[in-house]
């Protein structure tokens, strides 16, 4: 005789969820410990209790939360989509014979929405901000703080630096050029005056 398959939705009683979530984090804090172990990945676990108590679980190879937090920047805007995308899609899975509320299809349309959206307006934002730096940068009468003026010359100081560079570059290149033509021109002269004896 099989278990009995449980209906996935909220447990009213407090007592009930308290119970329900000690042994159900038992369980998944034995999966993550076997993941690490099997597979030899990073794992990192966090979760609240119903009381609010956090619940951190780091595997046993990792560096610890920071190295593995670190990556998730490291990891382009479609990389990040195409994950969120697999999560989704394992989860529709596991709960397409199951009789519960949550609909994983209707999370995967509006997070990537969302998060569109979300990035579009910080790219315009942040497009708006170039454009408003340029003009300063263009012409000083616009400025309005001591930040503006603060922010020219530094743009300033690190353009003189670069054309300071770039100057002693082409010089030391001519100097260079210079001496070679000399040392070609008085080898000339000694091959030059050789033939002429």
């Amino acid at each position: 005789m099989g278990r009995k398959k449980l209906k996935i939705q909220r447990l009213e009683d407090l007592k009930a969820r308290r119970a329900k979530y000690s042994k159900r984090k038992t369980g998944i804090l034995k999966k993550a410990k076997e993941l690490n172990i099997l597979c030899e990945v990073d794992v990192a676990l966090l979760f609240c209790s119903p009381s609010g108590t956090p619940t951190l679980y780091v595997g046993k190879n990792s560096n610890g939360l920071s190295s593995i937090l670190k990556r998730l920047p490291n990891l382009s805007f479609e990389e990040r989509e195409e994950r969120k995308a697999y999560t989704i899609e394992m989860l529709r899975k596991i709960y397409e014979n199951s009789e519960s509320e949550f609909d994983p299809l209707s999370l995967s349309h509006d997070t990537n929405a969302n998060t569109l959206k979300l990035y579009e307006d910080e790219l315009q934002e942040l497009k708006d901000k170039l454009v408003e730096m340029s003009k300063i940068l263009r012409n000083p009468n616009i400025v309005e703080d001591l930040n503006q003026i603060k922010m020219m010359e530094d743009n300033l100081i690190a353009s003189l630096n670069r054309l300071r560079s770039r100057k002693n570059q082409i010089a030391m290149e001519q100097q260079i050029r210079e001496r070679e033509l000399e040392v070609g021109l008085s080898i000339s002269m000694k091959l030059f005056m050789h033939f002429q004896l």
